[in-house]
């Protein structure tokens, strides 16, 4: 503990105001050590204690052996044991202590048996399976890299792991090792016990960790056709993928040359890239299915399992953020075997298939508690045909008007940006048909610029 004699910083986090590493207390409390816990889990924090929820310098009353209390109180409360650094200032006679904690190495930190996480400006309750998560990346793992005493070798087929080797062998690996040596040697065997990842990856029989339910659905309620896949994931990507493109339509372009072009409904690289990172970033210990729902114009992907809390849907698109894969051993085997390519990319490989393809942008969502991509298509001429436009008949819609609403009819979320460039116009002019919809009540925006969607009146 020492003095600060430089009020300039403190007056800045005051001025500043709470956020994701600061919060302001007016009294030393109970909350006090759970946000220093949940900073303690998170990204490290500040709590100014003589500061009130206002901003406002209310000061606090302390004695010689205030603080040091406080801090023997923090470290009885704490487990793993926490010890703050403290500084105590006085501003306009009024005494303000600062509690700064680092994140703590070996995660989670507990304060009377409960954990708690930093997010943006307020602590929250982990879950258990947060709890977990936590655990295991402060060891640098994850679910995946455990054995499973559930299962003996037997569990898994040893000829699917020769297949594996052959795939590695086609990219010049030269492995030369029989299917047992390469599972210890790739940590996906550890004595008699099989890790979660081999049992994912090799399974020899069906199994309902893995279950993922496919539809085609004519309507919300009414199902075409249905099917089910349970095997083991390396096998899902194609049961997935071939489900898919049965159900999606495709056009026979007539050329000069002595083939003809085969157009998919949608771009067959983005929907595999769709499905493998289903697979792999799937959470497995989830008592939920992966789903997959294709109707005429979309296609829903439902996984079990949302995004870290640190990563949001906007630093997904914008490649801001730092991938940690879920199930990093199986992440890294598909990798290895050419599955998947780089860790983060797939993303932005999606977004750009559509773009090339001049079709909407796909939607990524957390939903519930998982995941979800929905993919759009507009069919025949890049727009559904039955819109029902029942316009007045003294408002005049061009073409690119009546374009616009039918691309809004098949996404709901698409951006103006995205509807300028599906109608090949300027943003300048999109707007302009956006704002004449808007003012004959024929077009509403619903919600924020970003979180929002429209909504069709007529």
């Amino acid at each position: 503990m020492h003095r600060m004699n430089n009020h300039l910083s403190l007056e800045k986090l005051i001025k500043h105001g709470e956020g994701e590493n600061l919060e302001f207390k007016s009294n030393f409390n109970t909350e006090l050590i759970e946000t220093l816990v949940a900073f303690a889990n998170t990204g490290g924090g500040k709590v100014v204690v003589g500061v009130n929820q206002k901003n406002e310098l209310c000061g606090v009353v302390i004695n010689a052996e205030t603080v040091q209390n406080w801090i023997n109180e923090i470290k009885n409360k704490t487990s793993p044991t926490l010890i703050p650094d403290v500084v105590v200032s006085e501003i306009e006679n009024k005494k303000v202590v600062v509690f700064a904690i680092q994140e703590y190495p070996i995660k989670p930190v507990a304060t009377r048996g409960k954990y708690f996480k930093r997010t943006a400006n307020s602590n929250h309750l982990l879950s258990i399976t947060e709890v977990v998560n936590l655990h295991l990346q402060s060891f640098n793992t994850s679910w995946d890299f455990h054995a499973n005493n559930q299962f003996k070798i037997d569990a898994i087929s040893l000829s699917k792991v020769q297949s594996a080797i052959d795939i590695f062998n086609q990219t010049n690996a030269k492995i030369n090792d029989d299917p047992l040596t390469f599972l210890l040697k790739n940590d996906l065997l550890r004595g008699d016990q099989i890790t979660n990842a081999a049992y994912l990856l090799f399974t020899e029989k069906d199994t309902v960790f893995t279950t993922i339910e496919l539809g085609r659905f004519q309507t919300e309620t009414i199902i075409k056709d249905s099917a089910r896949t349970k095997s083991d994931i390396l096998s899902q990507v194609d049961q997935v993928m071939d489900f898919v493109k049965k159900h999606i339509n495709k056009e026979v372009i007539i050329t000069a040359q002595a083939r003809n072009i085969q157009k998919w409904q949608y771009p067959l690289e983005a929907i595999r890239e769709i499905i493998t990172n289903m697979i792999v970033h799937r959470d497995y210990r989830s008592s939920s299915d992966s789903i997959v729902k294709i109707f005429d114009t979309y296609i829903e992907f439902y996984n079990p399992g949302r995004l870290p809390d640190s990563i949001s849907v906007e630093n997904l698109l914008s490649n801001n953020y730092k991938s940690t894969p879920r199930n990093k051993l199986v992440a890294d085997f598909c990798k290895s075997i050419g599955l998947i390519e780089k860790y983060g990319s797939g993303i932005r490989r999606i977004v750009e298939y559509f773009k090339e393809a001049q079709l909407p942008s796909p939607e990524f969502r957390n939903i519930s508690e998982g995941f979800m991509v929905t993919v759009f298509a507009l069919k025949d001429a890049n727009v559904p045909l039955n819109v029902p436009l029942n316009v007045p008949l003294n408002v005049p819609l061009n073409e690119r008007m009546e374009l616009l609403l039918k691309l809004i009819h098949a996404n709901k979320f698409i951006t103006a940006e995205e509807l300028a460039a599906a109608c090949a116009v300027s943003d300048k002019t999109i707007k302009r048909d956006i704002d004449f919809l808007k003012n004959n009540t024929i077009l509403k925006r619903m919600g924020s610029k970003k979180s929002g969607y429209w909504e069709i009146i007529i």
